[in-house]
């Protein structure tokens, strides 16, 4: 039999990213933005879709099928009638966005022939909320599950409930724009001065440090929310169907001032309000998987699309009970729209059989990306004339563990690059969980970043319930749980406020330990990711801890490093100690360190 090779693309949003699936087996799979170096990059994924079919070693006239991830022209026409019903307000915004429809979004299938001139073969579109169904359901361990979808917005939909079973997928319930829980949270990520679609992530990490005191007024005078998790917004205090921002005067009103400006200080205002939406957010969760039980029955649940990122409420449904099991997909926001698309042809398209394993999912561990052998990492040490040392797997492994014991800071770049936002242990920056300074040293010298932003640990998966209240896996970093009351630590003064919590230690892996006594877990298992989970296991018999410290290998506004040349200029241009690439460990203390270090971060965008 002829392979089947099927090409999935998401594009023109943010986060673009290609995928290559072979006959159901997810080959290879990537964001752009990790070649481009731009952070979220939207444009067409040409690197990606040549690295994709490197990876898969084929050529693009070997394609079978070319998979889109959403309906440019149904996406086209909810924009028309949105403008068509505020006319005549938001001319300015419609003209600013007409441009990229009129060259790219509306010429979709003809940009796909133009850039893949040598295939021949079917374009297929999908549906946005069916490609996120798909991206959580196909590679997920379960046979049948429920899944539930919620992001800003695909062609209409908001959010979506479905049912996963064998290979096919009905969606059966939809939330419409413009009632969105995602935009709902993008409009309080912009009004407390962070970037829509980067800086989600920082909201959800400013909550602890604030108090709920907006919630009353967020149900009272924005929301509507029914039992079923489905909501309606109060329009008037928003401004993003039609408007260049998020929300308007109203909103100001409401809330007591404008916006705050992106880079000035964030006040007690800005943590109060990221503590109040990220609850409501939270109970809107919880009330949309109770409804998806109650009318699937299923004991599963897949989960994805931009919200599917928030880990706490993640968290919060694993608690709950709601389901037996919980499975996210790593890639939720629409990077991963690439990957559904390609597995939607091959499965409910095709109508190709789908056995799951009911212990592992198909993802593995998203390890899909780019990787380097010790030829091509020697050939870039070279050129850069970097002193190093070359060892074999257990001198490297020994070694690596007696450096984070003495609180030294390492770049960990090694294996396949792990697709979707977080870095899970091939392209990571790591420490000492034990270490009380590392979080302000990795914050302010090494990413460049706001001191109040929470560290992930990276923990042996079969000590994790030791540390954490958590009995499921968490491989992708897309679950928080408390850190076990036998490892936290009494507490002196808990009438502390705002970013004043971060001078209390509060548990004996206290860099890992949000101020919310919390922690975003990444369980780490031999099979998946064997050279970084043999070197936490070093690691803890020396010190006698199974956890580490692990943030994304980038600083702020850089993508992850993709390269060993990316690797390379973020180590030289901050204060990480040693980096490992494959067998290679460099030492900072031997190389000759660039005079302006401030150039590195010139070029980028802060998120």
């Amino acid at each position: 039999m002829q392979d089947i090779y099927i090409l999935g693309i998401s594009a023109f949003y943010h986060d673009s990213a290609a995928c290559i699936v072979k006959n159901g087996e997810i080959i290879a799979a990537a964001q752009e933005e990790r070649f481009t170096r731009k952070k979220h990059d939207f444009n067409f994924p040409n690197n990606s879709i040549n690295w994709c079919l490197k990876e898969a070693g084929i050529k693009t006239k070997d394609l079978s099928y070319v998979s889109f991830y959403d309906k440019p022209l149904v996406k086209f026409e909810r924009i028309i009638l949105t403008y068509l019903s505020y006319a005549p307000f938001g001319f300015k915004s419609f003209m600013m966005s007409m441009p990229m429809w009129l060259k790219n979004k509306l010429h979709t299938r003809d940009l796909i022939k133009n850039e893949l001139p040598d295939y021949n073969g079917p374009i297929i579109f999908t549906e946005h909320h069916e490609s996120h169904a798909a991206s959580a359901f196909y590679p997920s361990p379960y046979q049948e599950s429920a899944i539930l979808t919620m992001d800003g917005v695909g062609e209409w939909a908001t959010a979506s409930i479905g049912v996963g079973k064998d290979n096919n997928i009905d969606i059966i319930q939809e939330m419409h724009f413009p009632h969105s829980l995602g935009l709902l949270y993008s409009a309080f990520t912009y009004f407390t001065g962070f970037r829509v679609n980067s800086g989600e992530y920082k909201l959800m990490g400013l909550a602890p440090y604030g108090k709920p005191r907006y919630k009353n007024i967020i149900l009272k005078e924005l929301l509507d929310i029914k039992e079923d998790g489905s909501l309606r917004m109060n329009m008037k205090y928003f401004n993003y169907c039609v408007g260049l921002t998020m929300t308007n005067r109203n909103f100001d009103k409401l809330f007591g001032g404008p916006p705050r400006k992106p880079e000035t200080k964030i006040t007690q205002r800005e943590m109060d309000m990221a503590r109040s939406i990220q609850e409501v957010t939270e109970e809107i969760m919880l009330k949309m998987a109770r409804h998806v039980k109650n009318i699937t029955q299923k004991d599963n649940l897949c989960l994805a699309g931009g919200v599917a990122l928030n880990c706490v409420g993640n968290g919060g449904i694993l608690r709950e009970g709601i389901f037996k099991n919980i499975w996210i997909q790593p890639a939720a926001g629409d990077a991963g729209g690439a990957l559904g698309a390609a597995l939607f042809t091959w499965y409910k398209y095709l109508g190709n059989k789908r056995h799951a394993d009911n212990k592992k999912d198909s993802q593995k561990g998203s390890y899909l990306g780019t990787h380097y052998s010790n030829e091509e990492i020697k050939k870039i040490l070279d050129e850069y004339n970097i002193k190093y040392e070359f060892l074999e797997n257990d001198e490297l492994v020994n070694k690596v563990a007696k450096l984070i014991n003495e609180e030294n800071v390492i770049g960990w770049f090694e294996g396949k690059m792990a697709f979707g936002p977080r870095g899970l242990g091939a392209r990571s920056i790591i420490g000492d969980a034990r270490s009380q300074k590392m979080q302000s040293k990795m914050n302010l010298k090494i990413k460049f970043r706001e001191s109040f932003r929470p560290f992930a640990p990276s923990v042996l998966k079969e000590k994790c319930s030791e540390y954490f209240d958590m009995e499921a896996e968490s491989p992708y970093m897309l679950l928080v749980a408390p850190v076990k009351k036998d490892k936290l630590l009494p507490q002196a003064n808990e009438s502390q406020e705002g970013f004043d919590k971060l001078k209390t230690k509060r548990s004996i892996i206290p860099s890992v330990t949000h101020v919310d006594y919390s922690a975003r877990v990444q369980t780490v298992n031999k099979e998946d990711a064997p050279l970084y989970y043999d070197m936490i296991k070093r690691f803890e018999q020396i010190s006698g801890c199974p956890v580490i410290i692990n943030t994304s290998f980038n600083i702020r506004g850089e993508p992850i490093v993709c390269t060993p040349a990316d690797a390379l200029r973020c180590f030289l241009n901050t204060d990480m100690d040693y980096l490992v690439m494959e067998d290679f460990l460099i030492d900072k203390k031997l190389q000759n360190i660039p005079k302006d270090r401030l150039k590195y971060t010139q070029y980028l965008e802060l998120d």
